[in-house]
């Protein structure tokens, strides 16, 4: 299915919930239908990809906002300031700290998604559920950060929906206004837990070779 008649169908097109485009690995030649049909939100997960990619074309397209959803290494975070609007994968605090500091070098502030480990999995980063609200104080007072909302990427096993409900409540909990999950997979099951903000991929793009 083309990007425009994927946008155009019911189950893109009624969601309310703000959508980024997942377009990493695919070239500019395969985003450029989305930009030209108006689409703003952008996600790439690693640096110089995006830096290739997308330093010309925000020049010329001033609205469109870059999202990092990728885990993001501290010794990049000079390069991702100048860059990206959104950060979704905030997990530690030298991370938080690095970004601070670099975003005080240039003068802009990004708004930034607190990585939340909803599983509780070893493998994968994230602050765990008792300690965000602690880490959130830290990052608003300490650093001065913009956060904005949580985000997580549930286990692939279990219910989906328990681990969306349990990051509404928490995100409510702190009095965000923005929650980042669900991809192309569950991003309706993540709608009706209140994501405002999915990353869909392959239901525009197709399926990455």
């Amino acid at each position: 299915m083309s990007i425009e008649n994927e946008l155009k169908s019911g189950n893109i097109k009624d969601l309310k919930t703000k959508i980024i485009a997942v377009t990493k690995t695919f070239p500019i030649s395969e985003i450029k239908p989305l930009i030209d049909y108006g689409h703003l939100h952008y996600g790439e997960n690693k640096v110089q990809e995006a830096l290739e990619k997308w330093n010309e074309i925000k020049k010329e397209v001033k609205n469109i906002k870059l999202h990092m959803i990728g885990k993001l290494q501290t010794n990049k975070v000079k390069f991702v300031v100048p860059l990206f609007d959104y950060i979704h994968s905030l997990d530690n605090l030298k991370l938080a700290q690095k970004i601070s500091l670099e975003q005080k070098k240039n003068n802009k502030k990004l708004k930034i998604f607190i990585q939340v480990n909803i599983g509780n999995e070893d493998q994968k980063s994230g602050i765990h559920q008792n300690e965000v609200m602690n880490f959130y104080k830290k990052c608003i007072n300490d650093l001065s950060l913009d956060i904005v909302g949580l985000m997580c990427i549930p286990p692939l096993k279990g219910d989906k929906n328990e681990y969306f409900r349990l990051m509404n409540d928490l995100n409510k909990s702190i009095g965000l206004d923005e929650l980042s999950m669900g991809m192309s997979s569950d991003y309706l099951e993540a709608k009706s837990h209140g994501a405002t903000y999915v990353r869909i991929g392959s239901k525009i793009f197709g399926e990455r070779s």
